[in-house]
């Protein structure tokens, strides 16, 4: 078989550098690396090509008499057994590479830079989530809450250490303290170094002479804490508020995870929420509706007088400014929405029967049959009021099913360690 000119497999030319041509060979040998490539003999047979050609054009001597004779000036002085071979060959090429001293560009992604950190990460403590359930008029004006968490705290009696009064610890032989096993091999590309957590340590770099009596080793015991929560207007079925560092403290000192207070919505027995809106239903008599009245309407804060003016219709939207949510992320406020609904009595009275009729003689009384009068304010604010319930039904509907989601999948009682 014949061979390949070696200028180019490296796709440089005679008159190239020796710096062009290491990084020529660099570039490629990275495009074909067995690692990048597994199981891919195609690839792994222009990674030894690759080597080959380099071996030769980076040794001035060798290159003189390739320059000179070609191949045969050079039998026998290229080639590897394996690509083993070629790595032990080859294992610092890409040392310093970027101006990184002491080490390669893979440490970045096998563990470099990262030393002495797997203790802290190892011992950290978890999160806790928990649940607190808001009515509408807490979450109008904000609120603040105390609960009860039953979470780890930091042994009383060993300080966090895990180990007996004066005991203290050892250094891990296994690992000289690092906390750490670490492997490294060398190739073309400089340093593989495969980091893993000591077993006889767990990661610590220490070990416990004798355990503490009260936390057995752990540095840490049960407790059950009161926290008090700042819950601020506008949250949402949904929302949580992260408490950094209030979570279960870590093993023999670690770093305390959070705790996550996840909002739940009270259903309101008068009002349903839009956004920082709410709106609610007024039933109204049919003299009233044609008459006009002041009529109370309770709000989130209190009882408040409203004014139906004469002719309302069934449907029509009354708007009380600044009577809803105050707003999570600004200073406005939400407003109420008065949805009027007329009353008809299911039964009347004799009298009232004659009453009636005698309305219905007025022309006032007579409802238009024109095309006309079909799309008369009256029927727009029937429209209007069906739109806008079904979208307070359809937003119900969602806020349901996701808090069967949140309960179902995210929310755990903070009462279980």
């Amino acid at each position: 078989m014949t061979k390949r000119d070696y200028y180019e497999i490296l796709n440089v030319t005679r008159t190239s550098t020796s710096d062009e041509i290491k990084a020529s060979y660099r570039k490629l040998a990275m495009k074909h690396h067995p690692d990048k490539n597994p199981g891919d003999k195609e690839s792994e047979e222009k990674f030894k090509e690759l080597a080959e050609a380099y071996e030769i054009l980076s040794d001035p001597n060798k290159k003189q008499r390739y320059d000179q004779f070609g191949h045969q000036g050079v039998n026998g002085a290229g080639g590897f057994q394996d690509i083993n071979d070629i790595f032990s060959h080859f294992g610092d090429i890409f040392g310093n590479f970027g101006g990184k001293g002491g080490g390669s560009i893979f440490d970045e992604f096998f563990g470099g830079g990262q030393r002495g950190q797997g203790r802290q990460q190892n011992n950290e403590g978890s999160d806790l989530k928990v649940t607190i359930k808001l009515t509408l008029e807490e979450i109008a004006e904000g609120v603040e809450k105390t609960i009860k968490v039953k979470k780890y705290k930091t042994c009383s009696k060993c300080d966090g250490s895990g180990a007996k009064a004066h005991s203290g610890h050892t250094k891990c032989s296994n690992c000289n303290g690092t906390g750490e096993i670490r492997q490294v091999s060398r190739s073309i590309f400089g340093q593989f170094v495969n980091v893993t957590m000591c077993s006889i340590c767990h990661g610590e770099g220490r070990i416990i002479k004798e355990k503490c009596d009260l936390c057995h080793g752990e540095g840490r015991e049960k407790s059950e804490t009161t926290i008090k929560i700042n819950v601020p207007s506008g949250v949402e079925e949904g929302n949580y508020i992260p408490l950094r560092g209030q979570g279960n403290v870590g093993l023999r000192g670690g770093r305390a995870g959070n705790l996550l207070v996840f909002i739940e919505e009270e259903k309101h027995k008068d009002f349903v929420r839009e956004g920082d809106d709410i709106y609610y239903d007024l039933d109204v008599s049919i003299s009233d509706a044609i008459l006009g009245a002041d009529v109370i309407v309770p709000t989130l804060t209190g009882k408040a007088k409203l004014t139906v003016e004469p002719g309302t219709h069934s449907g029509k939207l009354l708007r009380m400014k600044h009577k809803g949510i105050k707003s999570l992320n600004s200073h406005s406020r939400g407003d109420q929405i008065v949805i009027v609904n007329i009353h008809i009595p299911s039964k009347v009275n004799s009298k009232e029967k004659e009453l009636l009729r005698e309305l219905s003689k007025s022309e006032n009384f007579t409802p238009k049959n024109s095309k006309t009068a079909k799309t008369n304010k009256e029927e727009k604010g029937f429209l209007r009021m069906c739109s806008v319930k079904l979208s307070i039904f359809y937003k119900n509907c969602i806020l349901k099913s996701r808090m069967v989601f949140m309960r179902d999948f995210l929310l755990y009682p903070a009462q279980v360690i």
